[in-house]
């Protein structure tokens, strides 16, 4: 694991991130975002995007709960919502790009065998060829969608009270 990197190797089954927020890792993206509990179980519910209707109730709610994670210094909560909503704007875009959402050619071949996680996953590391994106992609329902969850995802992100929550969570649990 790098040394802030997000840790795999913890028991997801076992750990709760609420009484154990020690044990989190902000790490790239979106890493982790289905496997913390019970933040993944309290946000997911919400997380939708087939539409731009669907995708602005989704963020908005998500939002909320990310402002309200904030309120109750749960950083780990804040930071969890924040990647619901990048995950709502990437997922979005997948199907924006890819109608059928798989981005990648389907190969028999592997080359990723014996490779750790998330590299042992994928099929962007089995070097199959990417499917051609859709003619509308850039203005399409799910292109709307996702420009929805941008949108929040960039208030989350950037947002005055999390940068200070996540400098300060940084402070007390990562390595010096």
């Amino acid at each position: 694991m790098a040394k802030n990197g997000f840790n795999y190797s913890l028991d997801f089954k076992s750990v709760n991130f609420r009484e154990n927020p020690e044990l989190y890792r902000v790490g790239v993206g979106e890493q982790g975002v289905l496997l913390v509990e019970p933040y993944k179980s309290e946000i997911l519910p919400h997380w939708r995007f087939k539409n731009v209707e669907v995708a602005t109730a989704s963020a908005e709610k998500i939002f909320t709960m990310f402002e309200d994670y904030l309120a109750k210094q749960e950083f780990v909560g804040a930071d969890m919502a924040r990647k619901f909503l990048q995950m709502g704007f990437t997922r979005a875009r997948r199907y924006a790009n890819h109608k059928g959402g798989r981005k990648y050619e389907v190969s028999p071949e592997a080359h990723n065998e014996g490779l750790p996680y998330p590299y042992s996953s994928g099929s962007a590391n089995k070097g199959n060829e990417v499917l051609p994106q859709e003619a509308d992609a850039l203005t399409n329902e799910k292109a709307q969608a996702a420009a929805v969850f941008k949108n929040y995802w960039f208030k989350a992100k950037d947002h005055p009270e999390y940068l200070r929550q996540k400098q300060e969570f940084r402070n007390r649990y990562y390595e010096k």
